[in-house]
């Protein structure tokens, strides 16, 4: 098992319970006690969990706090993977979009190379570096400029004023949480001011999110959930995250991360086979 997939087996495994025990995941993860007390020494350090005596427990997520874009990729990687590829199918050749910054839509950038004549507006280093590693000469990437936040985004007045005079189909955001109250949000002001424009500047909003994002609360809004035209999630969403984004989102899909058949639910239909 790779070191981020077992990081990421662990994490899961303090959020569900709250803490671990070195023990428990040695049994978990069939690997040493030493790869585990290694794994548990580099998420510590990453402030993703508080490791203690003989095991680790979870952390309080303070509302002002961004995470880095490393300490954010080794996170629910199945789910990532599935949301992304899923995201993906919405977009059409010939299209204009834009692609705000995170690990979701990282991934999401991979698969896009089968989409011609495709023009994508990113304030994301990451996503552009992936996109222009294609090569393709029916691809164009408009990299926004701006000051660069820890997950690698470029965000501020610059980016904000190249956004603003551009008009895209269909935006497709990451973002760090996603909440009943106070819709979608980030730690980051500046990073809420340029998501605004990039949803000023597009005639839909899709955004991709797994269902550890729910009930998390940012320092600055970025937008209520009735802005959203589609959610992404992935099938552990919590039934009453479900039921709450069902009413107020234009489209739900949920996207299985077992071999089952996903589905979608919209404002005027009930939940439909998505396959």
């Amino acid at each position: 098992m790779l070191a981020p997939v077992r990081q990421a087996r662990i994490l899961d495994e303090v959020r569900r319970s709250g803490g671990v025990r070195v023990a428990d995941l040695t049994t978990l993860l069939g690997v040493s006690d030493m790869t585990v007390r290694r794994d548990l020494e580099i998420l510590d350090r990453k402030g993703l969990l508080a490791k203690v005596h003989g095991g680790a427990t979870a952390v309080e997520t303070a509302s002002a706090i961004e995470p880095d874009f490393e300490a954010k990729s080794v996170r629910e990687l199945p789910e990532k993977e599935a949301i992304a590829e899923r995201a993906a199918t919405l977009v059409r050749p010939g299209m204009a979009i834009a692609i705000t910054a995170g690990t979701t839509t990282w991934t999401l950038a991979r698969h896009l190379a089968g989409v011609a004549d495709l023009t994508v507006v990113t304030n994301s280093l990451k996503v552009a570096e992936v996109l222009n590693h294609q090569q393709r000469p029916d691809l164009t990437v408009v990299l926004t400029g701006g000051l660069r936040t820890p997950s690698d985004g470029l965000v501020g007045p610059i980016a904000v004023q190249a956004i603003r005079s551009l008009r895209v189909d269909m935006v497709i955001m990451g973002v760090h949480g996603i909440d009943e109250h106070a819709g979608l949000s980030t730690p980051n002001l500046m990073e809420a001011e340029t998501n605004r424009a990039l949803v000023e500047s597009s005639r839909r909003l899709v955004v991709v999110a797994d269902h550890t994002k729910w009930g998390v609360v940012g320092l600055a809004q970025i937008a209520p959930l009735r802005a959203v035209s589609t959610l992404i999630t992935d099938d552990r969403l919590d039934p009453h995250a479900a039921a709450v984004l069902a009413d107020q989102v234009g489209e739900v899909i949920i996207i299985p991360t077992s071999d089952e058949t996903s589905f979608s639910s919209g404002d005027h239909d009930d939940r439909k086979s998505d396959a």
